[in-house]
């Protein structure tokens, strides 16, 4: 046993063998050195002489005769859960509001003896699975930062992974838990809903959001989760266990889906997804082939049905006041919300329940299904050039879990050429927690499992290239924002001949739109920059609609991201597309 994990550290402290003060330093001297590595990952740490007070406070419980399960134990808190005493972000700096009380898992886990080091980073608004949508930076795999760390629970699971805490608590509504678990080589695990509380949670889908864990093995996960289970009657989404569960026999039925329905696996993907499953086989599974088709289907229903309105509901005031305060993703994502009529919910909700039936046909015939955690990895950079498609294609098999009832669990299943690790799912029906947690750690314990890589401790891995049509051209008055964030100047060049470039004279200062064309387009004269990730995601924080960052064909048929606009940008707008180029333009006036 590690003597870094959480049972270690609480068994430890209880026995007077190591103090809760003495773990406290020992995880100060790790945030301090990761600091300079990611320093991205926390949004709020709690001052380390209040660090200090607290763990001299639980060696004074544990010296008066008290055992606490979590006794000493560091946790990170994902900045969307409350914390007394720390402000909830939800990474958007003008949403913060300082907590009133503690979040009921967050306050079990104190008095069971753990201490809140700081709050983390994530998507914002957990309304992401990749990590690089907050204006508190992004964040990289620990192994390879050019590649994302995965998210909403980036901070959470970064932390973890690189080993500054043992345990961390992250949210997951598509995956938010999962996914960051798969690619940092760590345990995820999403209780059924409604086992832990969700309340003092910032809602994403207040009907489908779940409280997580991120750990490194399961016994820590199973240990948290013996203390914060329980019914919170004063959370109206919180429900009590039924009496009879699944039972997991030596022998017993796994599902796995047909070679066919994995298509868009990647081939390293497969090749360790098909090593799970004979690790799982191993420890007594049979497998059973199922059609996971509906499965699959049901997971476009979160952000391509009615649901998308949850999201909505949950920022509708922000959404109409301050609209600008939202990163321009997630304001994509949450407007679309607004289109959503009663009529379309309820049509949501028939089809969901036919996904269901077809679910609960899957649970007749097997009694744990396994399936890839996500299909692939992508770059930082590949994401911020495409992050709404790219994005959803890692959610392709954790999406509908929530929305179908399932308790769920990431494990490792080994790593990628380029060191990034690869998740495997076990997914069970609702209340089947602990034999799920009971058969992830057999599956674990079943032979060695591959040695982690080496963390990515490079001082800054992954640059992006960003094309500028307009204002932020050098000696423009927005270049600015690009030189404050110490861009390196690329080249100069054009795009391919399918955009028109139009005049927004109402803008203060004057900028350009550029719009993609099927015909009538010119090549439009740009500059290239490159900026760190981090730089780059506060950058697209500032962009103001109708203009976007998305991404833009260059003359050479390569893309780049870049400036591009919505078409309402060309409601009285001057089409300047024969000048060529902003510049040309303002020269002609």
């Amino acid at each position: 046993m590690s003597d870094t994990s959480v049972r270690a550290i609480a068994r430890d402290v209880n026995a007077r063998t190591r103090s809760a003060e003495q773990i406290a330093r020992e995880t100060m001297e790790r945030v301090a050195a990761y600091q300079k590595i990611q320093p991205e990952t926390w949004i709020s740490r709690t001052p380390d002489e209040e660090l200090q007070r607290q763990a001299r406070r639980i060696d004074e419980r544990v010296a008066s005769g008290e055992s606490l399960p979590l006794a000493g134990v560091p946790v990170a808190v994902k900045d969307n859960i409350d914390v007394l005493g720390f402000e909830t972000t939800a990474a958007c700096p003008p949403f913060a509001y300082r907590a009133e009380s503690s979040a009921p898992v967050v306050e079990r886990l104190l008095t069971a003896g753990a201490i809140v080091v700081g709050k983390t980073n994530l998507d914002q608004f957990a309304a992401g699975l990749v990590g690089t949508r907050s204006p508190y930076g992004s964040l990289g795999c620990v192994f390879n930062r050019e590649y994302v760390s995965g998210g909403s629970s980036s901070g959470s699971a970064v932390l973890v992974g690189a080993g500054v805490v043992p345990l961390a608590l992250g949210t997951d509504t598509a995956g938010s838990g999962r996914v960051p678990a798969a690619f940092n080589n760590l345990v995820g695990f999403k209780p059924t809903r409604g086992r832990w509380s969700s309340r003092g949670l910032v809602p994403a889908c207040r009907s489908l959001d779940c409280i997580t864990t991120l750990t490194m093995d399961v016994e820590d996960a199973a240990l948290v989760d013996s203390v914060v289970a329980h019914f919170d009657h004063r959370d109206p989404y919180s429900r009590r266990a039924p009496a009879q569960t699944l039972v997991l026999a030596e022998r017993f039925r796994v599902g796995i889906p047909a070679p066919a329905q994995l298509r868009d696996l990647a081939s390293e993907d497969r090749s360790r997804f098909q090593e799970a499953i004979e690790r799982l086989c191993g420890t007594g599974g049979i497998p059973i082939e199922v059609d996971v088709t509906p499965l699959l289907e049901a997971a476009r229903l979160l952000y391509g049905g009615p649901w998308v309105a949850e999201r909505t509901a949950a920022l509708e005031s922000l959404l109409d006041t301050h609209p600008t305060a939202i990163h321009p993703v997630v304001r994509a994502i949450v407007q679309a919300g607004k289109g959503v009529t009663g009529v379309d919910t309820f049509r949501g909700m028939y089809q969901l329940q036919e996904y269901a039936r077809s679910a609960a046909e899957v649970w007749d015939r097997v009694d744990i299904l396994v399936l890839p955690t996500t299909p692939t990895i992508y770059r930082r950079a590949e994401v911020l050039a495409e992050p709404i498609a790219l994005n959803a294609h890692l959610g392709v098999y954790t999406n509908f879990v929530n929305l179908l009832d399932m308790s769920a669990i990431s494990l490792p299943a080994g790593f990628r050429q380029n060191g990034t690790g690869v998740g495997v799912s076990l997914i069970a029906p609702s209340w089947s927690d602990l034999p799920l947690l009971d058969l992830a750690a057999r599956y674990t314990r079943a032979g060695v499992l591959p040695t982690p890589p080496g963390l990515d401790l490079r001082p800054n891995p992954g640059r992006v290239r960003l094309a500028v049509v307009g204002a932020h051209l050098a000696g423009m008055p927005l270049h600015w924002q690009l030189t404050s964030r110490e861009a390196r100047f690329v080249r100069r060049t054009r795009t391919a001949a399918t955009y028109r470039l139009f005049a927004m004279t109402a803008e203060h200062p004057p900028r350009p739109a550029l719009v993609h064309c099927s015909d009538g387009g010119n090549s439009i004269e740009l500059e290239i920059y490159e900026l760190d990730v981090s730089a780059f995601g506060s950058f697209v924080t500032e962009v103001r609609p109708p203009l976007a960052i998305g991404t833009v064909m260059l003359e050479d048929g390569t893309n780049v991201c870049g400036f591009v606009a919505e078409p309402r940008a060309t409601i009285g707008a001057l089409d300047i597309t024969a000048d060529g180029g902003w510049r040309a333009y303002l020269a002609k006036r």
